[in-house]
């Protein structure tokens, strides 16, 4: 890829994965990071773009790669032990343990959730895909990803039972 295409491919699709990839991290910085780095890859491999999709669908495939990478690394790593300071920072505890519990209970609902179901939901919630773009990287129809996000998403709801409201 030459320079001046991919200064425009630079430009036009920056905040498209930045915003992709904030979606999934939840962390400016670490949005970032891994925005910087797909653009980097998707220079540098010139050659995987065989333009069979949309250059931000490519990319994003990309970035979220990249992403699960970054989590398996995180999670290989100790978690860090609280300190009694934490205990009395004056943060209501019961509440956010209320909030963690529910988080924690969607994303092991979420992961639990056979693919491709899985894959489609995340790339529509987190990724805020549309469905062409979806079907896109899932190789598919627009009216299969319509009909899996739908599907997926009465089976979360279904075995979040009264957590879900």
């Amino acid at each position: 890829m030459e320079k001046a295409a991919f200064e425009k491919l630079y430009q036009t699709y920056y905040m498209r994965v930045y915003s992709y990839v904030m979606s999934l991290a939840g962390k400016a910085h670490m949005a970032e990071e891994i925005t910087q780095e797909t653009f980097y890859k998707a220079f540098t491999t010139k050659a995987s773009f065989r333009g069979e999709s949309d250059a931000v669908t490519w990319l994003c495939s990309i970035a979220r790669n990249l992403f699960v990478d970054e989590m398996r690394r995180q999670a290989k790593r100790a978690a860090p032990v609280p300190s009694d300071a934490d205990a009395d920072s004056g943060i209501d505890v019961a509440r956010e343990v209320e909030d963690k519990d529910t988080s924690y209970q969607i994303h092991q609902v979420l992961h639990e959730l056979e693919e491709p179901y899985r894959k489609v939901f995340e790339l529509r919630i987190f990724g805020e895909m549309s469905f062409r773009e979806i079907s896109g990287i899932c190789g598919r129809t627009e009216s299969w990803a319509r009909v899996t996000y739908h599907r997926a998403k009465c089976k979360l709801m279904e075995r979040m039972g009264d957590s879900w409201k």
